[in-house]
C-alpha cells in the first residue's frame, strides 16, 4: 500500500481522497452480502464530481458524528490500555494499483488494524446485542484488511457509560475478492468519465 501521512479530517488528506473509493463508502459498490449495490453509480458521480471541481464533496455533520470525532481519541486510548497494545495513527492507506483507499483508525504491529465506533446510546445497545460485528460495517473493515494486507482488525463501540464492545474480524478472502473486483471497476469508471467529461469542456 502507499501510505499518505496527512491527519484525518484535514484539508490536505481530504485532497489526497479525491476521487478514491475509500473505506466508509465501498459499501456503495457491494452489499454486506457480496452482491454489487445499486448505489455505485451515485457514488461514481460523486467522485467523478470532486475531480472535475477540485473539491470534496460535503456532507453535514450531526451530533453524534460530532460525539464520534470528539470521543475517538478517548476510545482509541482504553483501547490501548485495555489490550496493552500499541495503536499506530495513520493518515491514508492507499491500493499499490488503483486510486482507491482507507484510513484506518490505527495499525497494530505487523497483522492487525483497528475500527472505532462511537455512536448514539441506542445504536450500541444494538450493537452490544448483537455481539459481532454490525453488518453495516462489513465492507469498510474487509476493505481495510484488503488495502492494508493485514490479517486481522479489532471493531470497537465504545460509550464511556456503558460495557465496550470489541470483536476480532478476520480475513474473508472470498468477500475481498467480490469487494476489490468491483472497487477495481468503479476506479475504471471514474478515470473513464472522468477523462471525457473533462474532453467536453
Amino acid at each position: 500500500m502507499r501510505m499518505i501521512d496527512h491527519e484525518q479530517g484535514t484539508p490536505e488528506w481530504l485532497q489526497s481522497r479525491l476521487g478514491c473509493p475509500s473505506g466508509s463508502g465501498f459499501a456503495n459498490l457491494i452489499t454486506a452480502t457480496g452482491k454489487p449495490s445499486t448505489s455505485a453509480d451515485a457514488y461514481i458521480n460523486q467522485l467523478v464530481a470532486e475531480l472535475l471541481t477540485g473539491q470534496p464533496t460535503e456532507f453535514k455533520v450531526n451530533e453524534y458524528m460530532q460525539r464520534g470525532t470528539d470521543l475517538e481519541p478517548v476510545a482509541r486510548e482504553y483501547y490501548s490500555l485495555s489490550s496493552g497494545k500499541s495503536v499506530v495513527q495513520v493518515g491514508f492507506c492507499k491500493s499499490d494499483k488503483l486510486e482507491a483507499g482507507v484510513s484506518p483508525d490505527g495499525l497494530i504491529g505487523t497483522n492487525g488494524g483497528l475500527e472505532l465506533k462511537v455512536p448514539a446510546p441506542h445504536t450500541h445497545v444494538a450493537y452490544l446485542r448483537d455481539g459481532g460485528l454490525p453488518t453495516k460495517y462489513k465492507q469498510q473493515v474487509m476493505g481495510c484488511l484488503w488495502i492494508t494486507d493485514r490479517e486481522w482488525w479489532d471493531f470497537v463501540s465504545y460509550h464511556e457509560q456503558m460495557p465496550v464492545l470489541q470483536v476480532r474480524v478476520y480475513r474473508d478472502e472470498d468477500y475481498i475478492a467480490k469487494l476489490a473486483t468491483e472497487v477495481e471497476k468503479a476506479c475504471e469508471a471514474i478515470q473513464y468519465e472522468t477523462e471525457r467529461l473533462r474532453n467536453m469542456q
